[in-house]
Parts: C-alpha cells; structure tokens; sequence
C-alpha cells in the first residue's frame, strides 16, 4: 500500500496527462486516475507480484480512463494538454486541432502507445508491461502511429 501511495504522489501529474489525454477530458482525467488508486487501495484490482507495480498501476489507470471515455460517449477526442486546471481552455490553432484529430483517428492501441510514450515518457518495455504487449508489437505499434501521422500531417506542415 504505501509504495501504491508514493507512485501516486510521485506521478500524478504524468497519470492524469495520460489519462487525460484518453478519455479526452481533463475531469475525466483525473476522475479516472482517482478511480484507479482507490481500487487499488481498496484492493479490488488484484496486484499479484508477477511484473514491475509501475506497469500495472499504468494499466490500472489507462482502462479507467478508457472506461471514462466509453461512459461519456461522445466519441475520441484529445484535450488540451496545457490548460491549468480551472482556466478555460484556450482555442487551439489550426494546427493543433488538426493534430488532436489526427491522433483521435488512430486505432486505440497506437493512441495509447503514443500517450505512455511521449507523455508518461515510458520506455518501450515499460509501456509493454503497462499494456500487456510484447515489446517489439510496441515498437511496431509506435512506428506505425507515426507513419500514420507523419503522413496525415504533411499537408498541414506544408
């Protein structure tokens, strides 16, 4: 329990990034970080010891903003990553918003790879771990987001 504790304070920031991120709110964000460390505190996600705790807190937190997003029902949508909590969310240009749509277009698995990587700054074996993918289906995962992209945003950059 008291290493669950210091992840929580440790990480927070870069859990409710992540989840904030998934679920496309920065409420639902931090309900669905808040939502995991209390069932895992609570004991009703079973840690069984067999991988890093780091990993499983990470799924622990990306399915309850997954099931943030699902309960919403508005469909993917990528907030705004900069605002502070409580101002109001500045307009993005037109080439954020085509980012955010960008990135809400990609299937769901190159999307989280794409948050546990650049904004939890997860190592590959790490977000493997989190997501229970083999470490070379993240690198592949992770390529093939950005080729997506990569292609889907030349128009725009150029």
């Amino acid at each position: 329990m008291e290493r669950i504790a210091a992840a929580y304070e440790q990480r927070f920031a870069q859990y409710v990034r992540v989840a904030t991120a998934i679920a496309g709110d920065r409420e639902r964000g931090r309900d669905a970080v808040q939502e995991a460390f209390a069932r895992a505190i609570a004991g009703c996600l079973a840690y069984r010891g067999d991988g890093p705790l780091e990993a499983w807190l990470w799924r622990a937190v990306t399915n309850a903003a997954r099931n943030q997003c699902r309960a919403a029902g508005s469909g993917v949508t990528i907030a705004s990553l900069e605002d502070e909590p409580g101002d109001e969310p500045a307009a993005p240009s037109d080439e954020e918003a085509a980012v955010r749509r960008h990135l809400a277009a990609l299937p769901e698995r190159q999307r989280l790879v794409l948050f546990l990587r650049y904004y939890a700054d997860l190592s590959y074996c790490e977000i493997g771990e989190a997501l229970g993918l083999r470490t070379g289906t993240v690198s592949a995962t992770l390529a093939a987001a950005h080729r997506t992209l990569r292609g889907r945003l030349q128009p725009v950059a150029a």
